[in-house]
């Protein structure tokens, strides 16, 4: 098994599967996710594929998810909260 460790570049993530939102730009400003053999998540920017992937567990990117399902997050974005989502 190969070693995985934050920051190495993801050029060397052989074998896995990146994944991007269907909400990303034309532009390819986005992010993207790849399950890796061990079940945790590599995550690294869609500009530089080569680039530094940084690894989470599972557990990590739930709880990721759930934060921006909640809106937890929407202060970050620019102009604010998205359109048509409201806390509640």
């Amino acid at each position: 098994m190969q070693h995985v460790s934050n920051g190495m570049s993801a050029a060397l993530l052989r074998g896995v599967v990146w994944r991007k939102s269907h909400h990303s730009n034309p532009e390819g400003n986005c992010v993207e996710l790849a399950e890796l053999p061990d079940g945790s998540i590599a995550v690294r920017n869609s500009r530089h594929p080569a680039g530094p992937a940084l690894v989470y567990t599972g557990d990590e990117i739930a709880a990721f998810v759930r934060g921006v399902k909640d809106g937890d997050f929407d202060g970050l974005l620019p102009g604010g909260l998205t359109p048509g989502h409201t806390r509640g």
